[in-house]
């Protein structure tokens, strides 16, 4: 879990991280306007607000709400407007129309990213804006993320990446830019929680919602609640660990996930790491 003691101790080198950010800004700078797509999470909102400090009101930021966005999400955007005073609207997507998307194969987020971007080029079409982009990083690419390919076929901007921004760097300058969400653990889209075959339903993304409401509640930072039938397996951040296991805090996870509409919870010991769902993947792939 980032903290700010570790940037402090020099994780992220300030002067590198001060010389991308100046990259950063130039690239933009050359943009006549853009459209950035907000999420809530500490990437897209250091780009959001990089955008808002060079372009100005030549900048919109733009967040998807649909069943499978939650509402702390929402709430972590609002903040984020709140201290920027950036200039931003909700849009409505309706991924779960598309029968490819709700079937929740390995391509799933291709889909829910081909609908976000195919909206945010009709709005920018309308309104004559230059250019989308999204907050896509450089540690983003080690990992499984069609979504990548649909931002490639929809020509999106990726600022952060051409500036080789990583992780830990976006956070220190999203720290020093004031940005609430500087230190948010890492966040996707509540489908996310569904092991790949179990369709996608506004049903079950609700339920997944209110697990992990459960969870941040009893003061968990980093965590998942994955969807398995009628199981609820929660991951919780290794060093959260302890502290899930003890008797008092696993009754309280246990009957609140029930209370929520599982019929059974248990606890991975493993802890949470991301991407957890696409060990299936490398094991299909014999990986």
């Amino acid at each position: 879990m980032t903290n700010l003691v570790q940037i402090r101790d020099g994780e992220a080198s300030a002067e590198i991280a001060a010389e991308k950010e100046r990259r950063l800004l130039a690239q933009l700078r050359k943009l006549s306007s853009v459209i950035v797509a907000l999420s809530g999470g500490t990437d897209s909102a250091y780009l959001a607000w990089a955008a808002h400090q060079v372009l100005g009101g030549r900048a919109l930021s733009v967040t998807a709400t649909s069943p499978s966005y939650s509402a702390f999400d929402r709430e972590q955007v609002e903040s984020f407007l709140r201290a920027t005073g950036a200039r931003h609207e909700f849009i409505e997507t309706h991924e779960l129309e598309n029968p490819a998307y709700r079937v929740n194969d390995a391509s799933r987020c291709y889909y829910c990213k081909d609908e976000l971007f195919s909206m945010l080029d009709a709005v920018a079409a309308e309104r004559h804006y230059a250019a989308v982009a999204y907050g896509v990083n450089a540690d983003d690419t080690s990992d499984f993320r069609p979504g990548q390919r649909a931002a490639a076929e929809h020509r999106v901007l990726t600022p952060l990446l051409d500036a080789q921004l990583h992780k830990l760097e976006i956070r220190l300058l999203a720290l020093r830019a004031g940005l609430p969400m500087w230190d948010r653990p890492a966040s996707a889209c509540l489908a996310s929680r569904l092991p790949y075959g179990t369709e996608v339903t506004e049903e079950r993304l609700a339920l997944v919602e209110r697990g992990e409401a459960v969870l941040r509640r009893l003061g968990f930072r980093q965590f998942r609640v994955r969807l398995h039938d009628k199981l609820g397996r929660v991951e919780v951040a290794p060093e959260e660990l302890p502290r899930a296991l003890t008797p008092e805090i696993a009754a309280a996870i246990a009957a609140g996930l029930k209370q929520a509409g599982f019929r059974y919870v248990t606890l991975d010991l493993e802890g949470y790491r991301q991407g957890s769902l696409n060990e299936g993947l490398k094991k299909a792939a014999g990986t």
